[in-house]
């Protein structure tokens, strides 16, 4: 995968040789890798802290996966999540309804956890294609994930690791508002213990950098909320 910061992948399942079997190979394959029992517990966790993809199983305790993929496609922050939907109903009716319900993928049980990792991927090259992407454009801003490098109007910027880490955030989803809690675990990531305060001065910091010589800046504060990238 191209991204420099883990593609988070959530695993919404109740068998645990699956989730055991399906961890171990996701994150060989590079991801970053969490996973509930239930479908409450996945309810909070996409509250919290929303994953780059979702595997959802369909029969899952409390509420169902097919409540679950409604809920998601009914909020507007959801809309666009990736779903892969996995049970044991191979039925064609059960087919179209999960994907008509708003799962981007459905996979049968048993299935081949190699070809699940490959869907994964097709998945989000399909629905997030900047995840995979080397080269992340918005508006006259451009970041190199492999060169590890910023032009803007094609002159080079200079920022920091740090710095850039958070750029490639915020570019990998270009109008959505992040609060400071959610662009320290996506930057920092949730174990390393930042004050809040800290993403203010890297937000400080890369406006600086992004502005210097040009006119506009593409990071908006959303008073009481957090910041967006605006191309």
């Amino acid at each position: 995968m191209a991204s420099s910061m883990p593609i988070r992948v959530l695993i919404a399942e109740d068998e645990t040789d699956i989730v055991t079997l399906l961890r171990y190979n996701l994150s060989a394959a590079g991801y970053e890798v969490e996973a509930v029992e239930s479908g409450d517990e996945a309810q909070l966790q996409l509250r919290e802290r929303l994953p780059d993809v979702l595997l959802l199983d369909w029969m899952l305790p409390g509420v169902s996966g097919i409540e679950i993929c409604r809920w998601l496609r009914q909020r507007p922050e959801t809309q666009r999540l990736p779903v892969i939907m996995l049970t044991a109903r191979g039925e064609e009716s059960d087919r179209i309804r999960g994907l008509m319900t708003g799962a981007d993928d459905y996979v049968v049980k048993p299935f081949s956890v190699h070809e699940l990792v490959a869907r994964v991927a097709a998945v989000l090259r399909r629905v997030k294609p900047s995840l995979a992407a080397s080269v992340l454009k918005a508006g006259d801003i451009e970041l190199d994930r492999d060169a590890m490098s910023v032009r803007r109007d094609g002159e080079i910027v200079q920022i920091g690791p740090t710095d850039f880490r958070l750029l490639e955030f915020l570019m990998t989803s270009p109008g959505r508002v992040f609060s400071r809690e959610q662009l320290l675990d996506g930057v920092w990531g949730n174990e390393v213990y930042i004050d809040e305060r800290t993403v203010d001065v890297h937000i400080g910091r890369l406006r600086k950098a992004l502005s210097n010589g040009w006119k506009t800046d593409p990071i908006k504060t959303v008073r009481g909320a957090g910041y967006r990238f605006e191309t």
